[in-house]
């Protein structure tokens, strides 16, 4: 049995990893890692560090042949502050492989409070009037009206990860 593990105990995430690889000789788990980024990332650059931190960490298990990150953060851009995701895929021969999923402009509402500080899972939750959104449906999917998911934007990201792998090892 391969074992490739996420860098995080949270639902969303490992789902995400889950519905991308599904071979029964790979078994897939959740482990708690830090990302040494700040609890909220605030750009590209942070956010994809988080993500390889991440995948790294889940390496200090001997037994896991891959690890993934996966990391949400967000950007100021010249539309205003954006949501941002990145992931990564780290092997045991030091391979590592990024890539940044779809990006939405966040409502001044929500953005004002980020940019004074405030993490955005707290301030979604206050919006939504929900617990929890992360380990839910996530900010995307409150803001898409649950079009997409935090769990299937995570899943483009871990397509992208795994076909870009599987053409560098063919």
């Amino acid at each position: 049995m391969v074992i490739y593990a996420v860098g995080s105990t949270n639902p969303t995430k490992i789902s995400a990893v889950r519905n991308v690889i599904k071979e029964e000789n790979k078994k897939i788990i959740g482990m708690k890692v830090s990302s040494n980024v700040s609890e909220q990332p605030f750009s590209d650059e942070e956010t994809m560090e988080g993500a390889i931190t991440r995948a790294k960490g889940c390496l200090v298990d001997e037994k896991v042949a891959v690890g993934f990150g996966l990391e949400g953060g967000v950007l100021e851009t010249k539309a205003g502050l954006m949501l941002c995701n990145w992931g990564a895929l780290v092997d045991r021969e030091g391979e590592i492989i990024v890539a940044s999923g779809a990006k939405i402009v966040l409502p001044e509402e929500l953005a004002s409070q980020v940019r004074e500080g405030k993490e955005l899972g707290e301030v979604i939750d206050g919006f939504a009037h929900e617990k929890d959104v992360r380990k839910k449906g996530g900010t995307v999917g409150v803001l898409t009206n649950g079009w997409i998911s935090r769990s299937e934007m995570f899943e483009h990201i871990v397509r992208l990860l795994v076909g870009q792998y599987e053409f560098k090892r063919s």
